[in-house]
């Protein structure tokens, strides 16, 4: 996995380590300056003798008659017309009968909203207008994160370039640039979101403005830069997944979201095996009632991995589904429901909508986003999105396994600043493992294909 990430990383690593040992080559045994040329004398120029130019005599201009002077004809004046005032014209009003006047008044009167129409209108818009509120809210607390990452990524470097030694003269900035955009481009090429580049290429540039290189040791400082660059971006928000379910109040709510064919029914197996064997009991929501085939692929996933499953018809509200999923968990003291939400397209308005109401009527303790790896950027569109609407507190990615690319790993937890929780590595229920940044800069720096 991630052959194609680690592909164009070691391509950049090895260009800069190269490099450097050119320019600590130039400091150690200094060029011999070649003697400049000495210059040739240049014949001197040929005297040439001007002759005085001889001035052409002037022709004397003839003398120009004045113009005669023309004698103004005399001017007619016409007396002024006297306008005529306008008459107004008088139109006549034709006198309304009392029958008409009620018939017009009745007319105005069922023009007239009702008032229970305007009220449910009125509700309709403060219900809109909250909405809006909530998704601006998700919008800023993405910038703050952003900003909290960038100072956090910036006291680090700081950290790390605290070196006794002065720096070394280094590369150029105009030979790092170009270096920096071929790792972009490469990047791009990866999948990698266009914000993590930026962070990726910022601290690169910092650490590589300060940091000692040493003869015979390049390589390893390079890679080294390169890893705290990629760590920066991986290690950006953590949370333990089981601490949370353990000190939330019981039972605790999951929503899951995300598009059709992203993994999600398999993802909620995966958690559902995961918490039975840390002796939790659990019980599954059927809330996509949008595809009849979503209701009977989650029960056989619920009679494989045997625990109970709240469904409703198709077609069904399914915030009355995740209502007796979490009403039935009450009851039989259960510790957590797993609610499964229909795969709605981002770019669906009234579908996202349908989303809020879900999270209004089940109040999840927590909602995990399900994305595809393969996806590539568009699992970061999708995960920007759903974070707007409903917002997320943290990520399940799918397919890592057959990834070769490895960009949407490295992107989709950054960009909306939530924590990578579990990467799916398998089809069985067990092939899923907790996300571990050393996992992955393992795979991406290590020696082996994995």
């Amino acid at each position: 996995m991630f052959k194609f990430l680690k592909k164009k990383l070691k391509k950049f690593e090895d260009q800069l380590e190269a490099e450097l040992e050119a320019e600590l080559e130039k400091e150690i045994k200094p060029e011999l300056e070649e003697p400049k040329p000495e210059p040739i004398p240049t014949p001197p120029k040929p005297v040439v003798e001007e002759k005085p130019v001889e001035k052409p005599k002037e022709i004397p201009k003839p003398v120009e008659k004045p113009p005669e002077k023309e004698i103004p004809k005399p001017v007619t004046i016409k007396p002024k017309e006297v306008k005529k005032p306008i008459e107004p014209v008088k139109k006549e009003i034709p006198e309304e009968k009392p029958e008409e006047i009620d018939k017009k008044i009745d007319q105005l009167i069922k023009k007239v909203e009702k008032p229970d129409e305007k009220e449910r209108k009125a509700r309709i818009e403060r219900d809109r207008r909250k909405r809006q509120e909530e998704i601006d809210k998700q919008i800023e607390k993405s910038i703050e994160t952003e900003l909290e990452h960038t100072l956090r990524a910036k006291r680090s470097i700081q950290e790390i370039v605290k070196v006794e030694k002065k720096p070394t003269r280094g590369i150029s900035e105009e030979k790092l640039d170009d270096l920096l955009w071929e790792l972009e481009v490469g990047l791009l090429e990866s999948d990698v979101a266009y914000t993590v580049i930026e962070s990726i290429k910022k601290d690169l540039k910092e650490e590589l403005r300060n940091i000692s290189f040493e003869k015979g040791k390049v390589g390893e400082t390079v890679e080294k830069v390169l890893k705290n660059a990629i760590s920066h971006v991986l290690k950006s928000n953590e949370l333990d997944f089981n601490e949370f379910i353990e000190k939330n109040e019981k039972p605790v709510v999951i929503m899951f979201v995300g598009v059709n064919g992203s993994g999600k029914t398999l993802a909620i197996a995966k958690i559902a095996t995961m918490l039975k064997k840390m002796g939790k009991s659990c019980v599954m929501a059927a809330g996509d009632t949008f595809r009849a085939g979503a209701i009977e692929q989650l029960t056989i996933h619920a009679e494989k991995v045997g625990v109970k499953i709240i469904k409703h018809g198709p077609g069904a509200d399914p915030a009355a589904v995740a209502f007796d999923a979490i009403d039935h968990a009450k009851a039989k003291h259960k510790d957590v429901v797993l609610l499964d939400t229909a795969g709605r397209v981002q770019t669906n308005i009234n579908l996202m909508d349908e989303m809020a109401k879900i999270k209004r009527v089940a109040k999840p303790s927590m909602i995990i986003f399900v994305g595809d790896a393969l996806s590539g950027n568009d699992a970061v569109e999708q995960a920007k999105r759903f974070n707007e609407v409903v917002g997320i507190d943290g990520v399940i990615l799918t397919k890592v396994d057959t990834d070769a690319k490895g960009g949407s790993a490295l992107s989709v937890a950054y960009t909306i600043g939530k924590p990578l929780l579990y990467i799916g590595v398998g089809q069985g229920y067990e092939d899923h493992v907790a996300f571990d940044p050393e996992w992955m800069i393992e795979n991406i720096f290590g020696k082996s294909e994995g």
